[in-house]
């Protein structure tokens, strides 16, 4: 995995992530707030904390990402997932050669 690659999956990670983490811990405002707030706002959203922790799992996830691609477990280069594009004469298994 190059560096720009990782860091497109880091990012794509950590948006996914932070729409995991944001619903915990939140309470809704109560309705008779006089401050005008919505009634689905939290009262205390504490979103340093919750990008903080995002970033944390993120990076967990990313080094397990990263683990994957890198020990060829998964590898799109090759194998029968492989992209076989025009004039690539190994077949997928299961189907049958022209």
């Amino acid at each position: 995995m190059d560096w720009f690659t990782g860091i497109v999956v880091y990012l794509l990670i950590w948006w996914t992530a932070l729409f995991c983490v944001l619903p915990i811990g939140t309470r809704p405002v109560d309705a008779d707030a006089e401050d005008g707030g919505w009634r689905g706002t939290p009262a205390r959203p504490l979103l340093l904390r919750k990008v903080i922790g995002t970033t944390a799992l993120s990076a967990v996830l990313w080094l397990g990402v990263y683990g994957v691609v890198e020990s060829g477990w998964v590898s799109f280069r090759d194998g029968w997932w492989a992209y076989q594009g025009p004039g690539l004469s190994s077949p997928m298994p299961g189907r049958a050669q022209n």
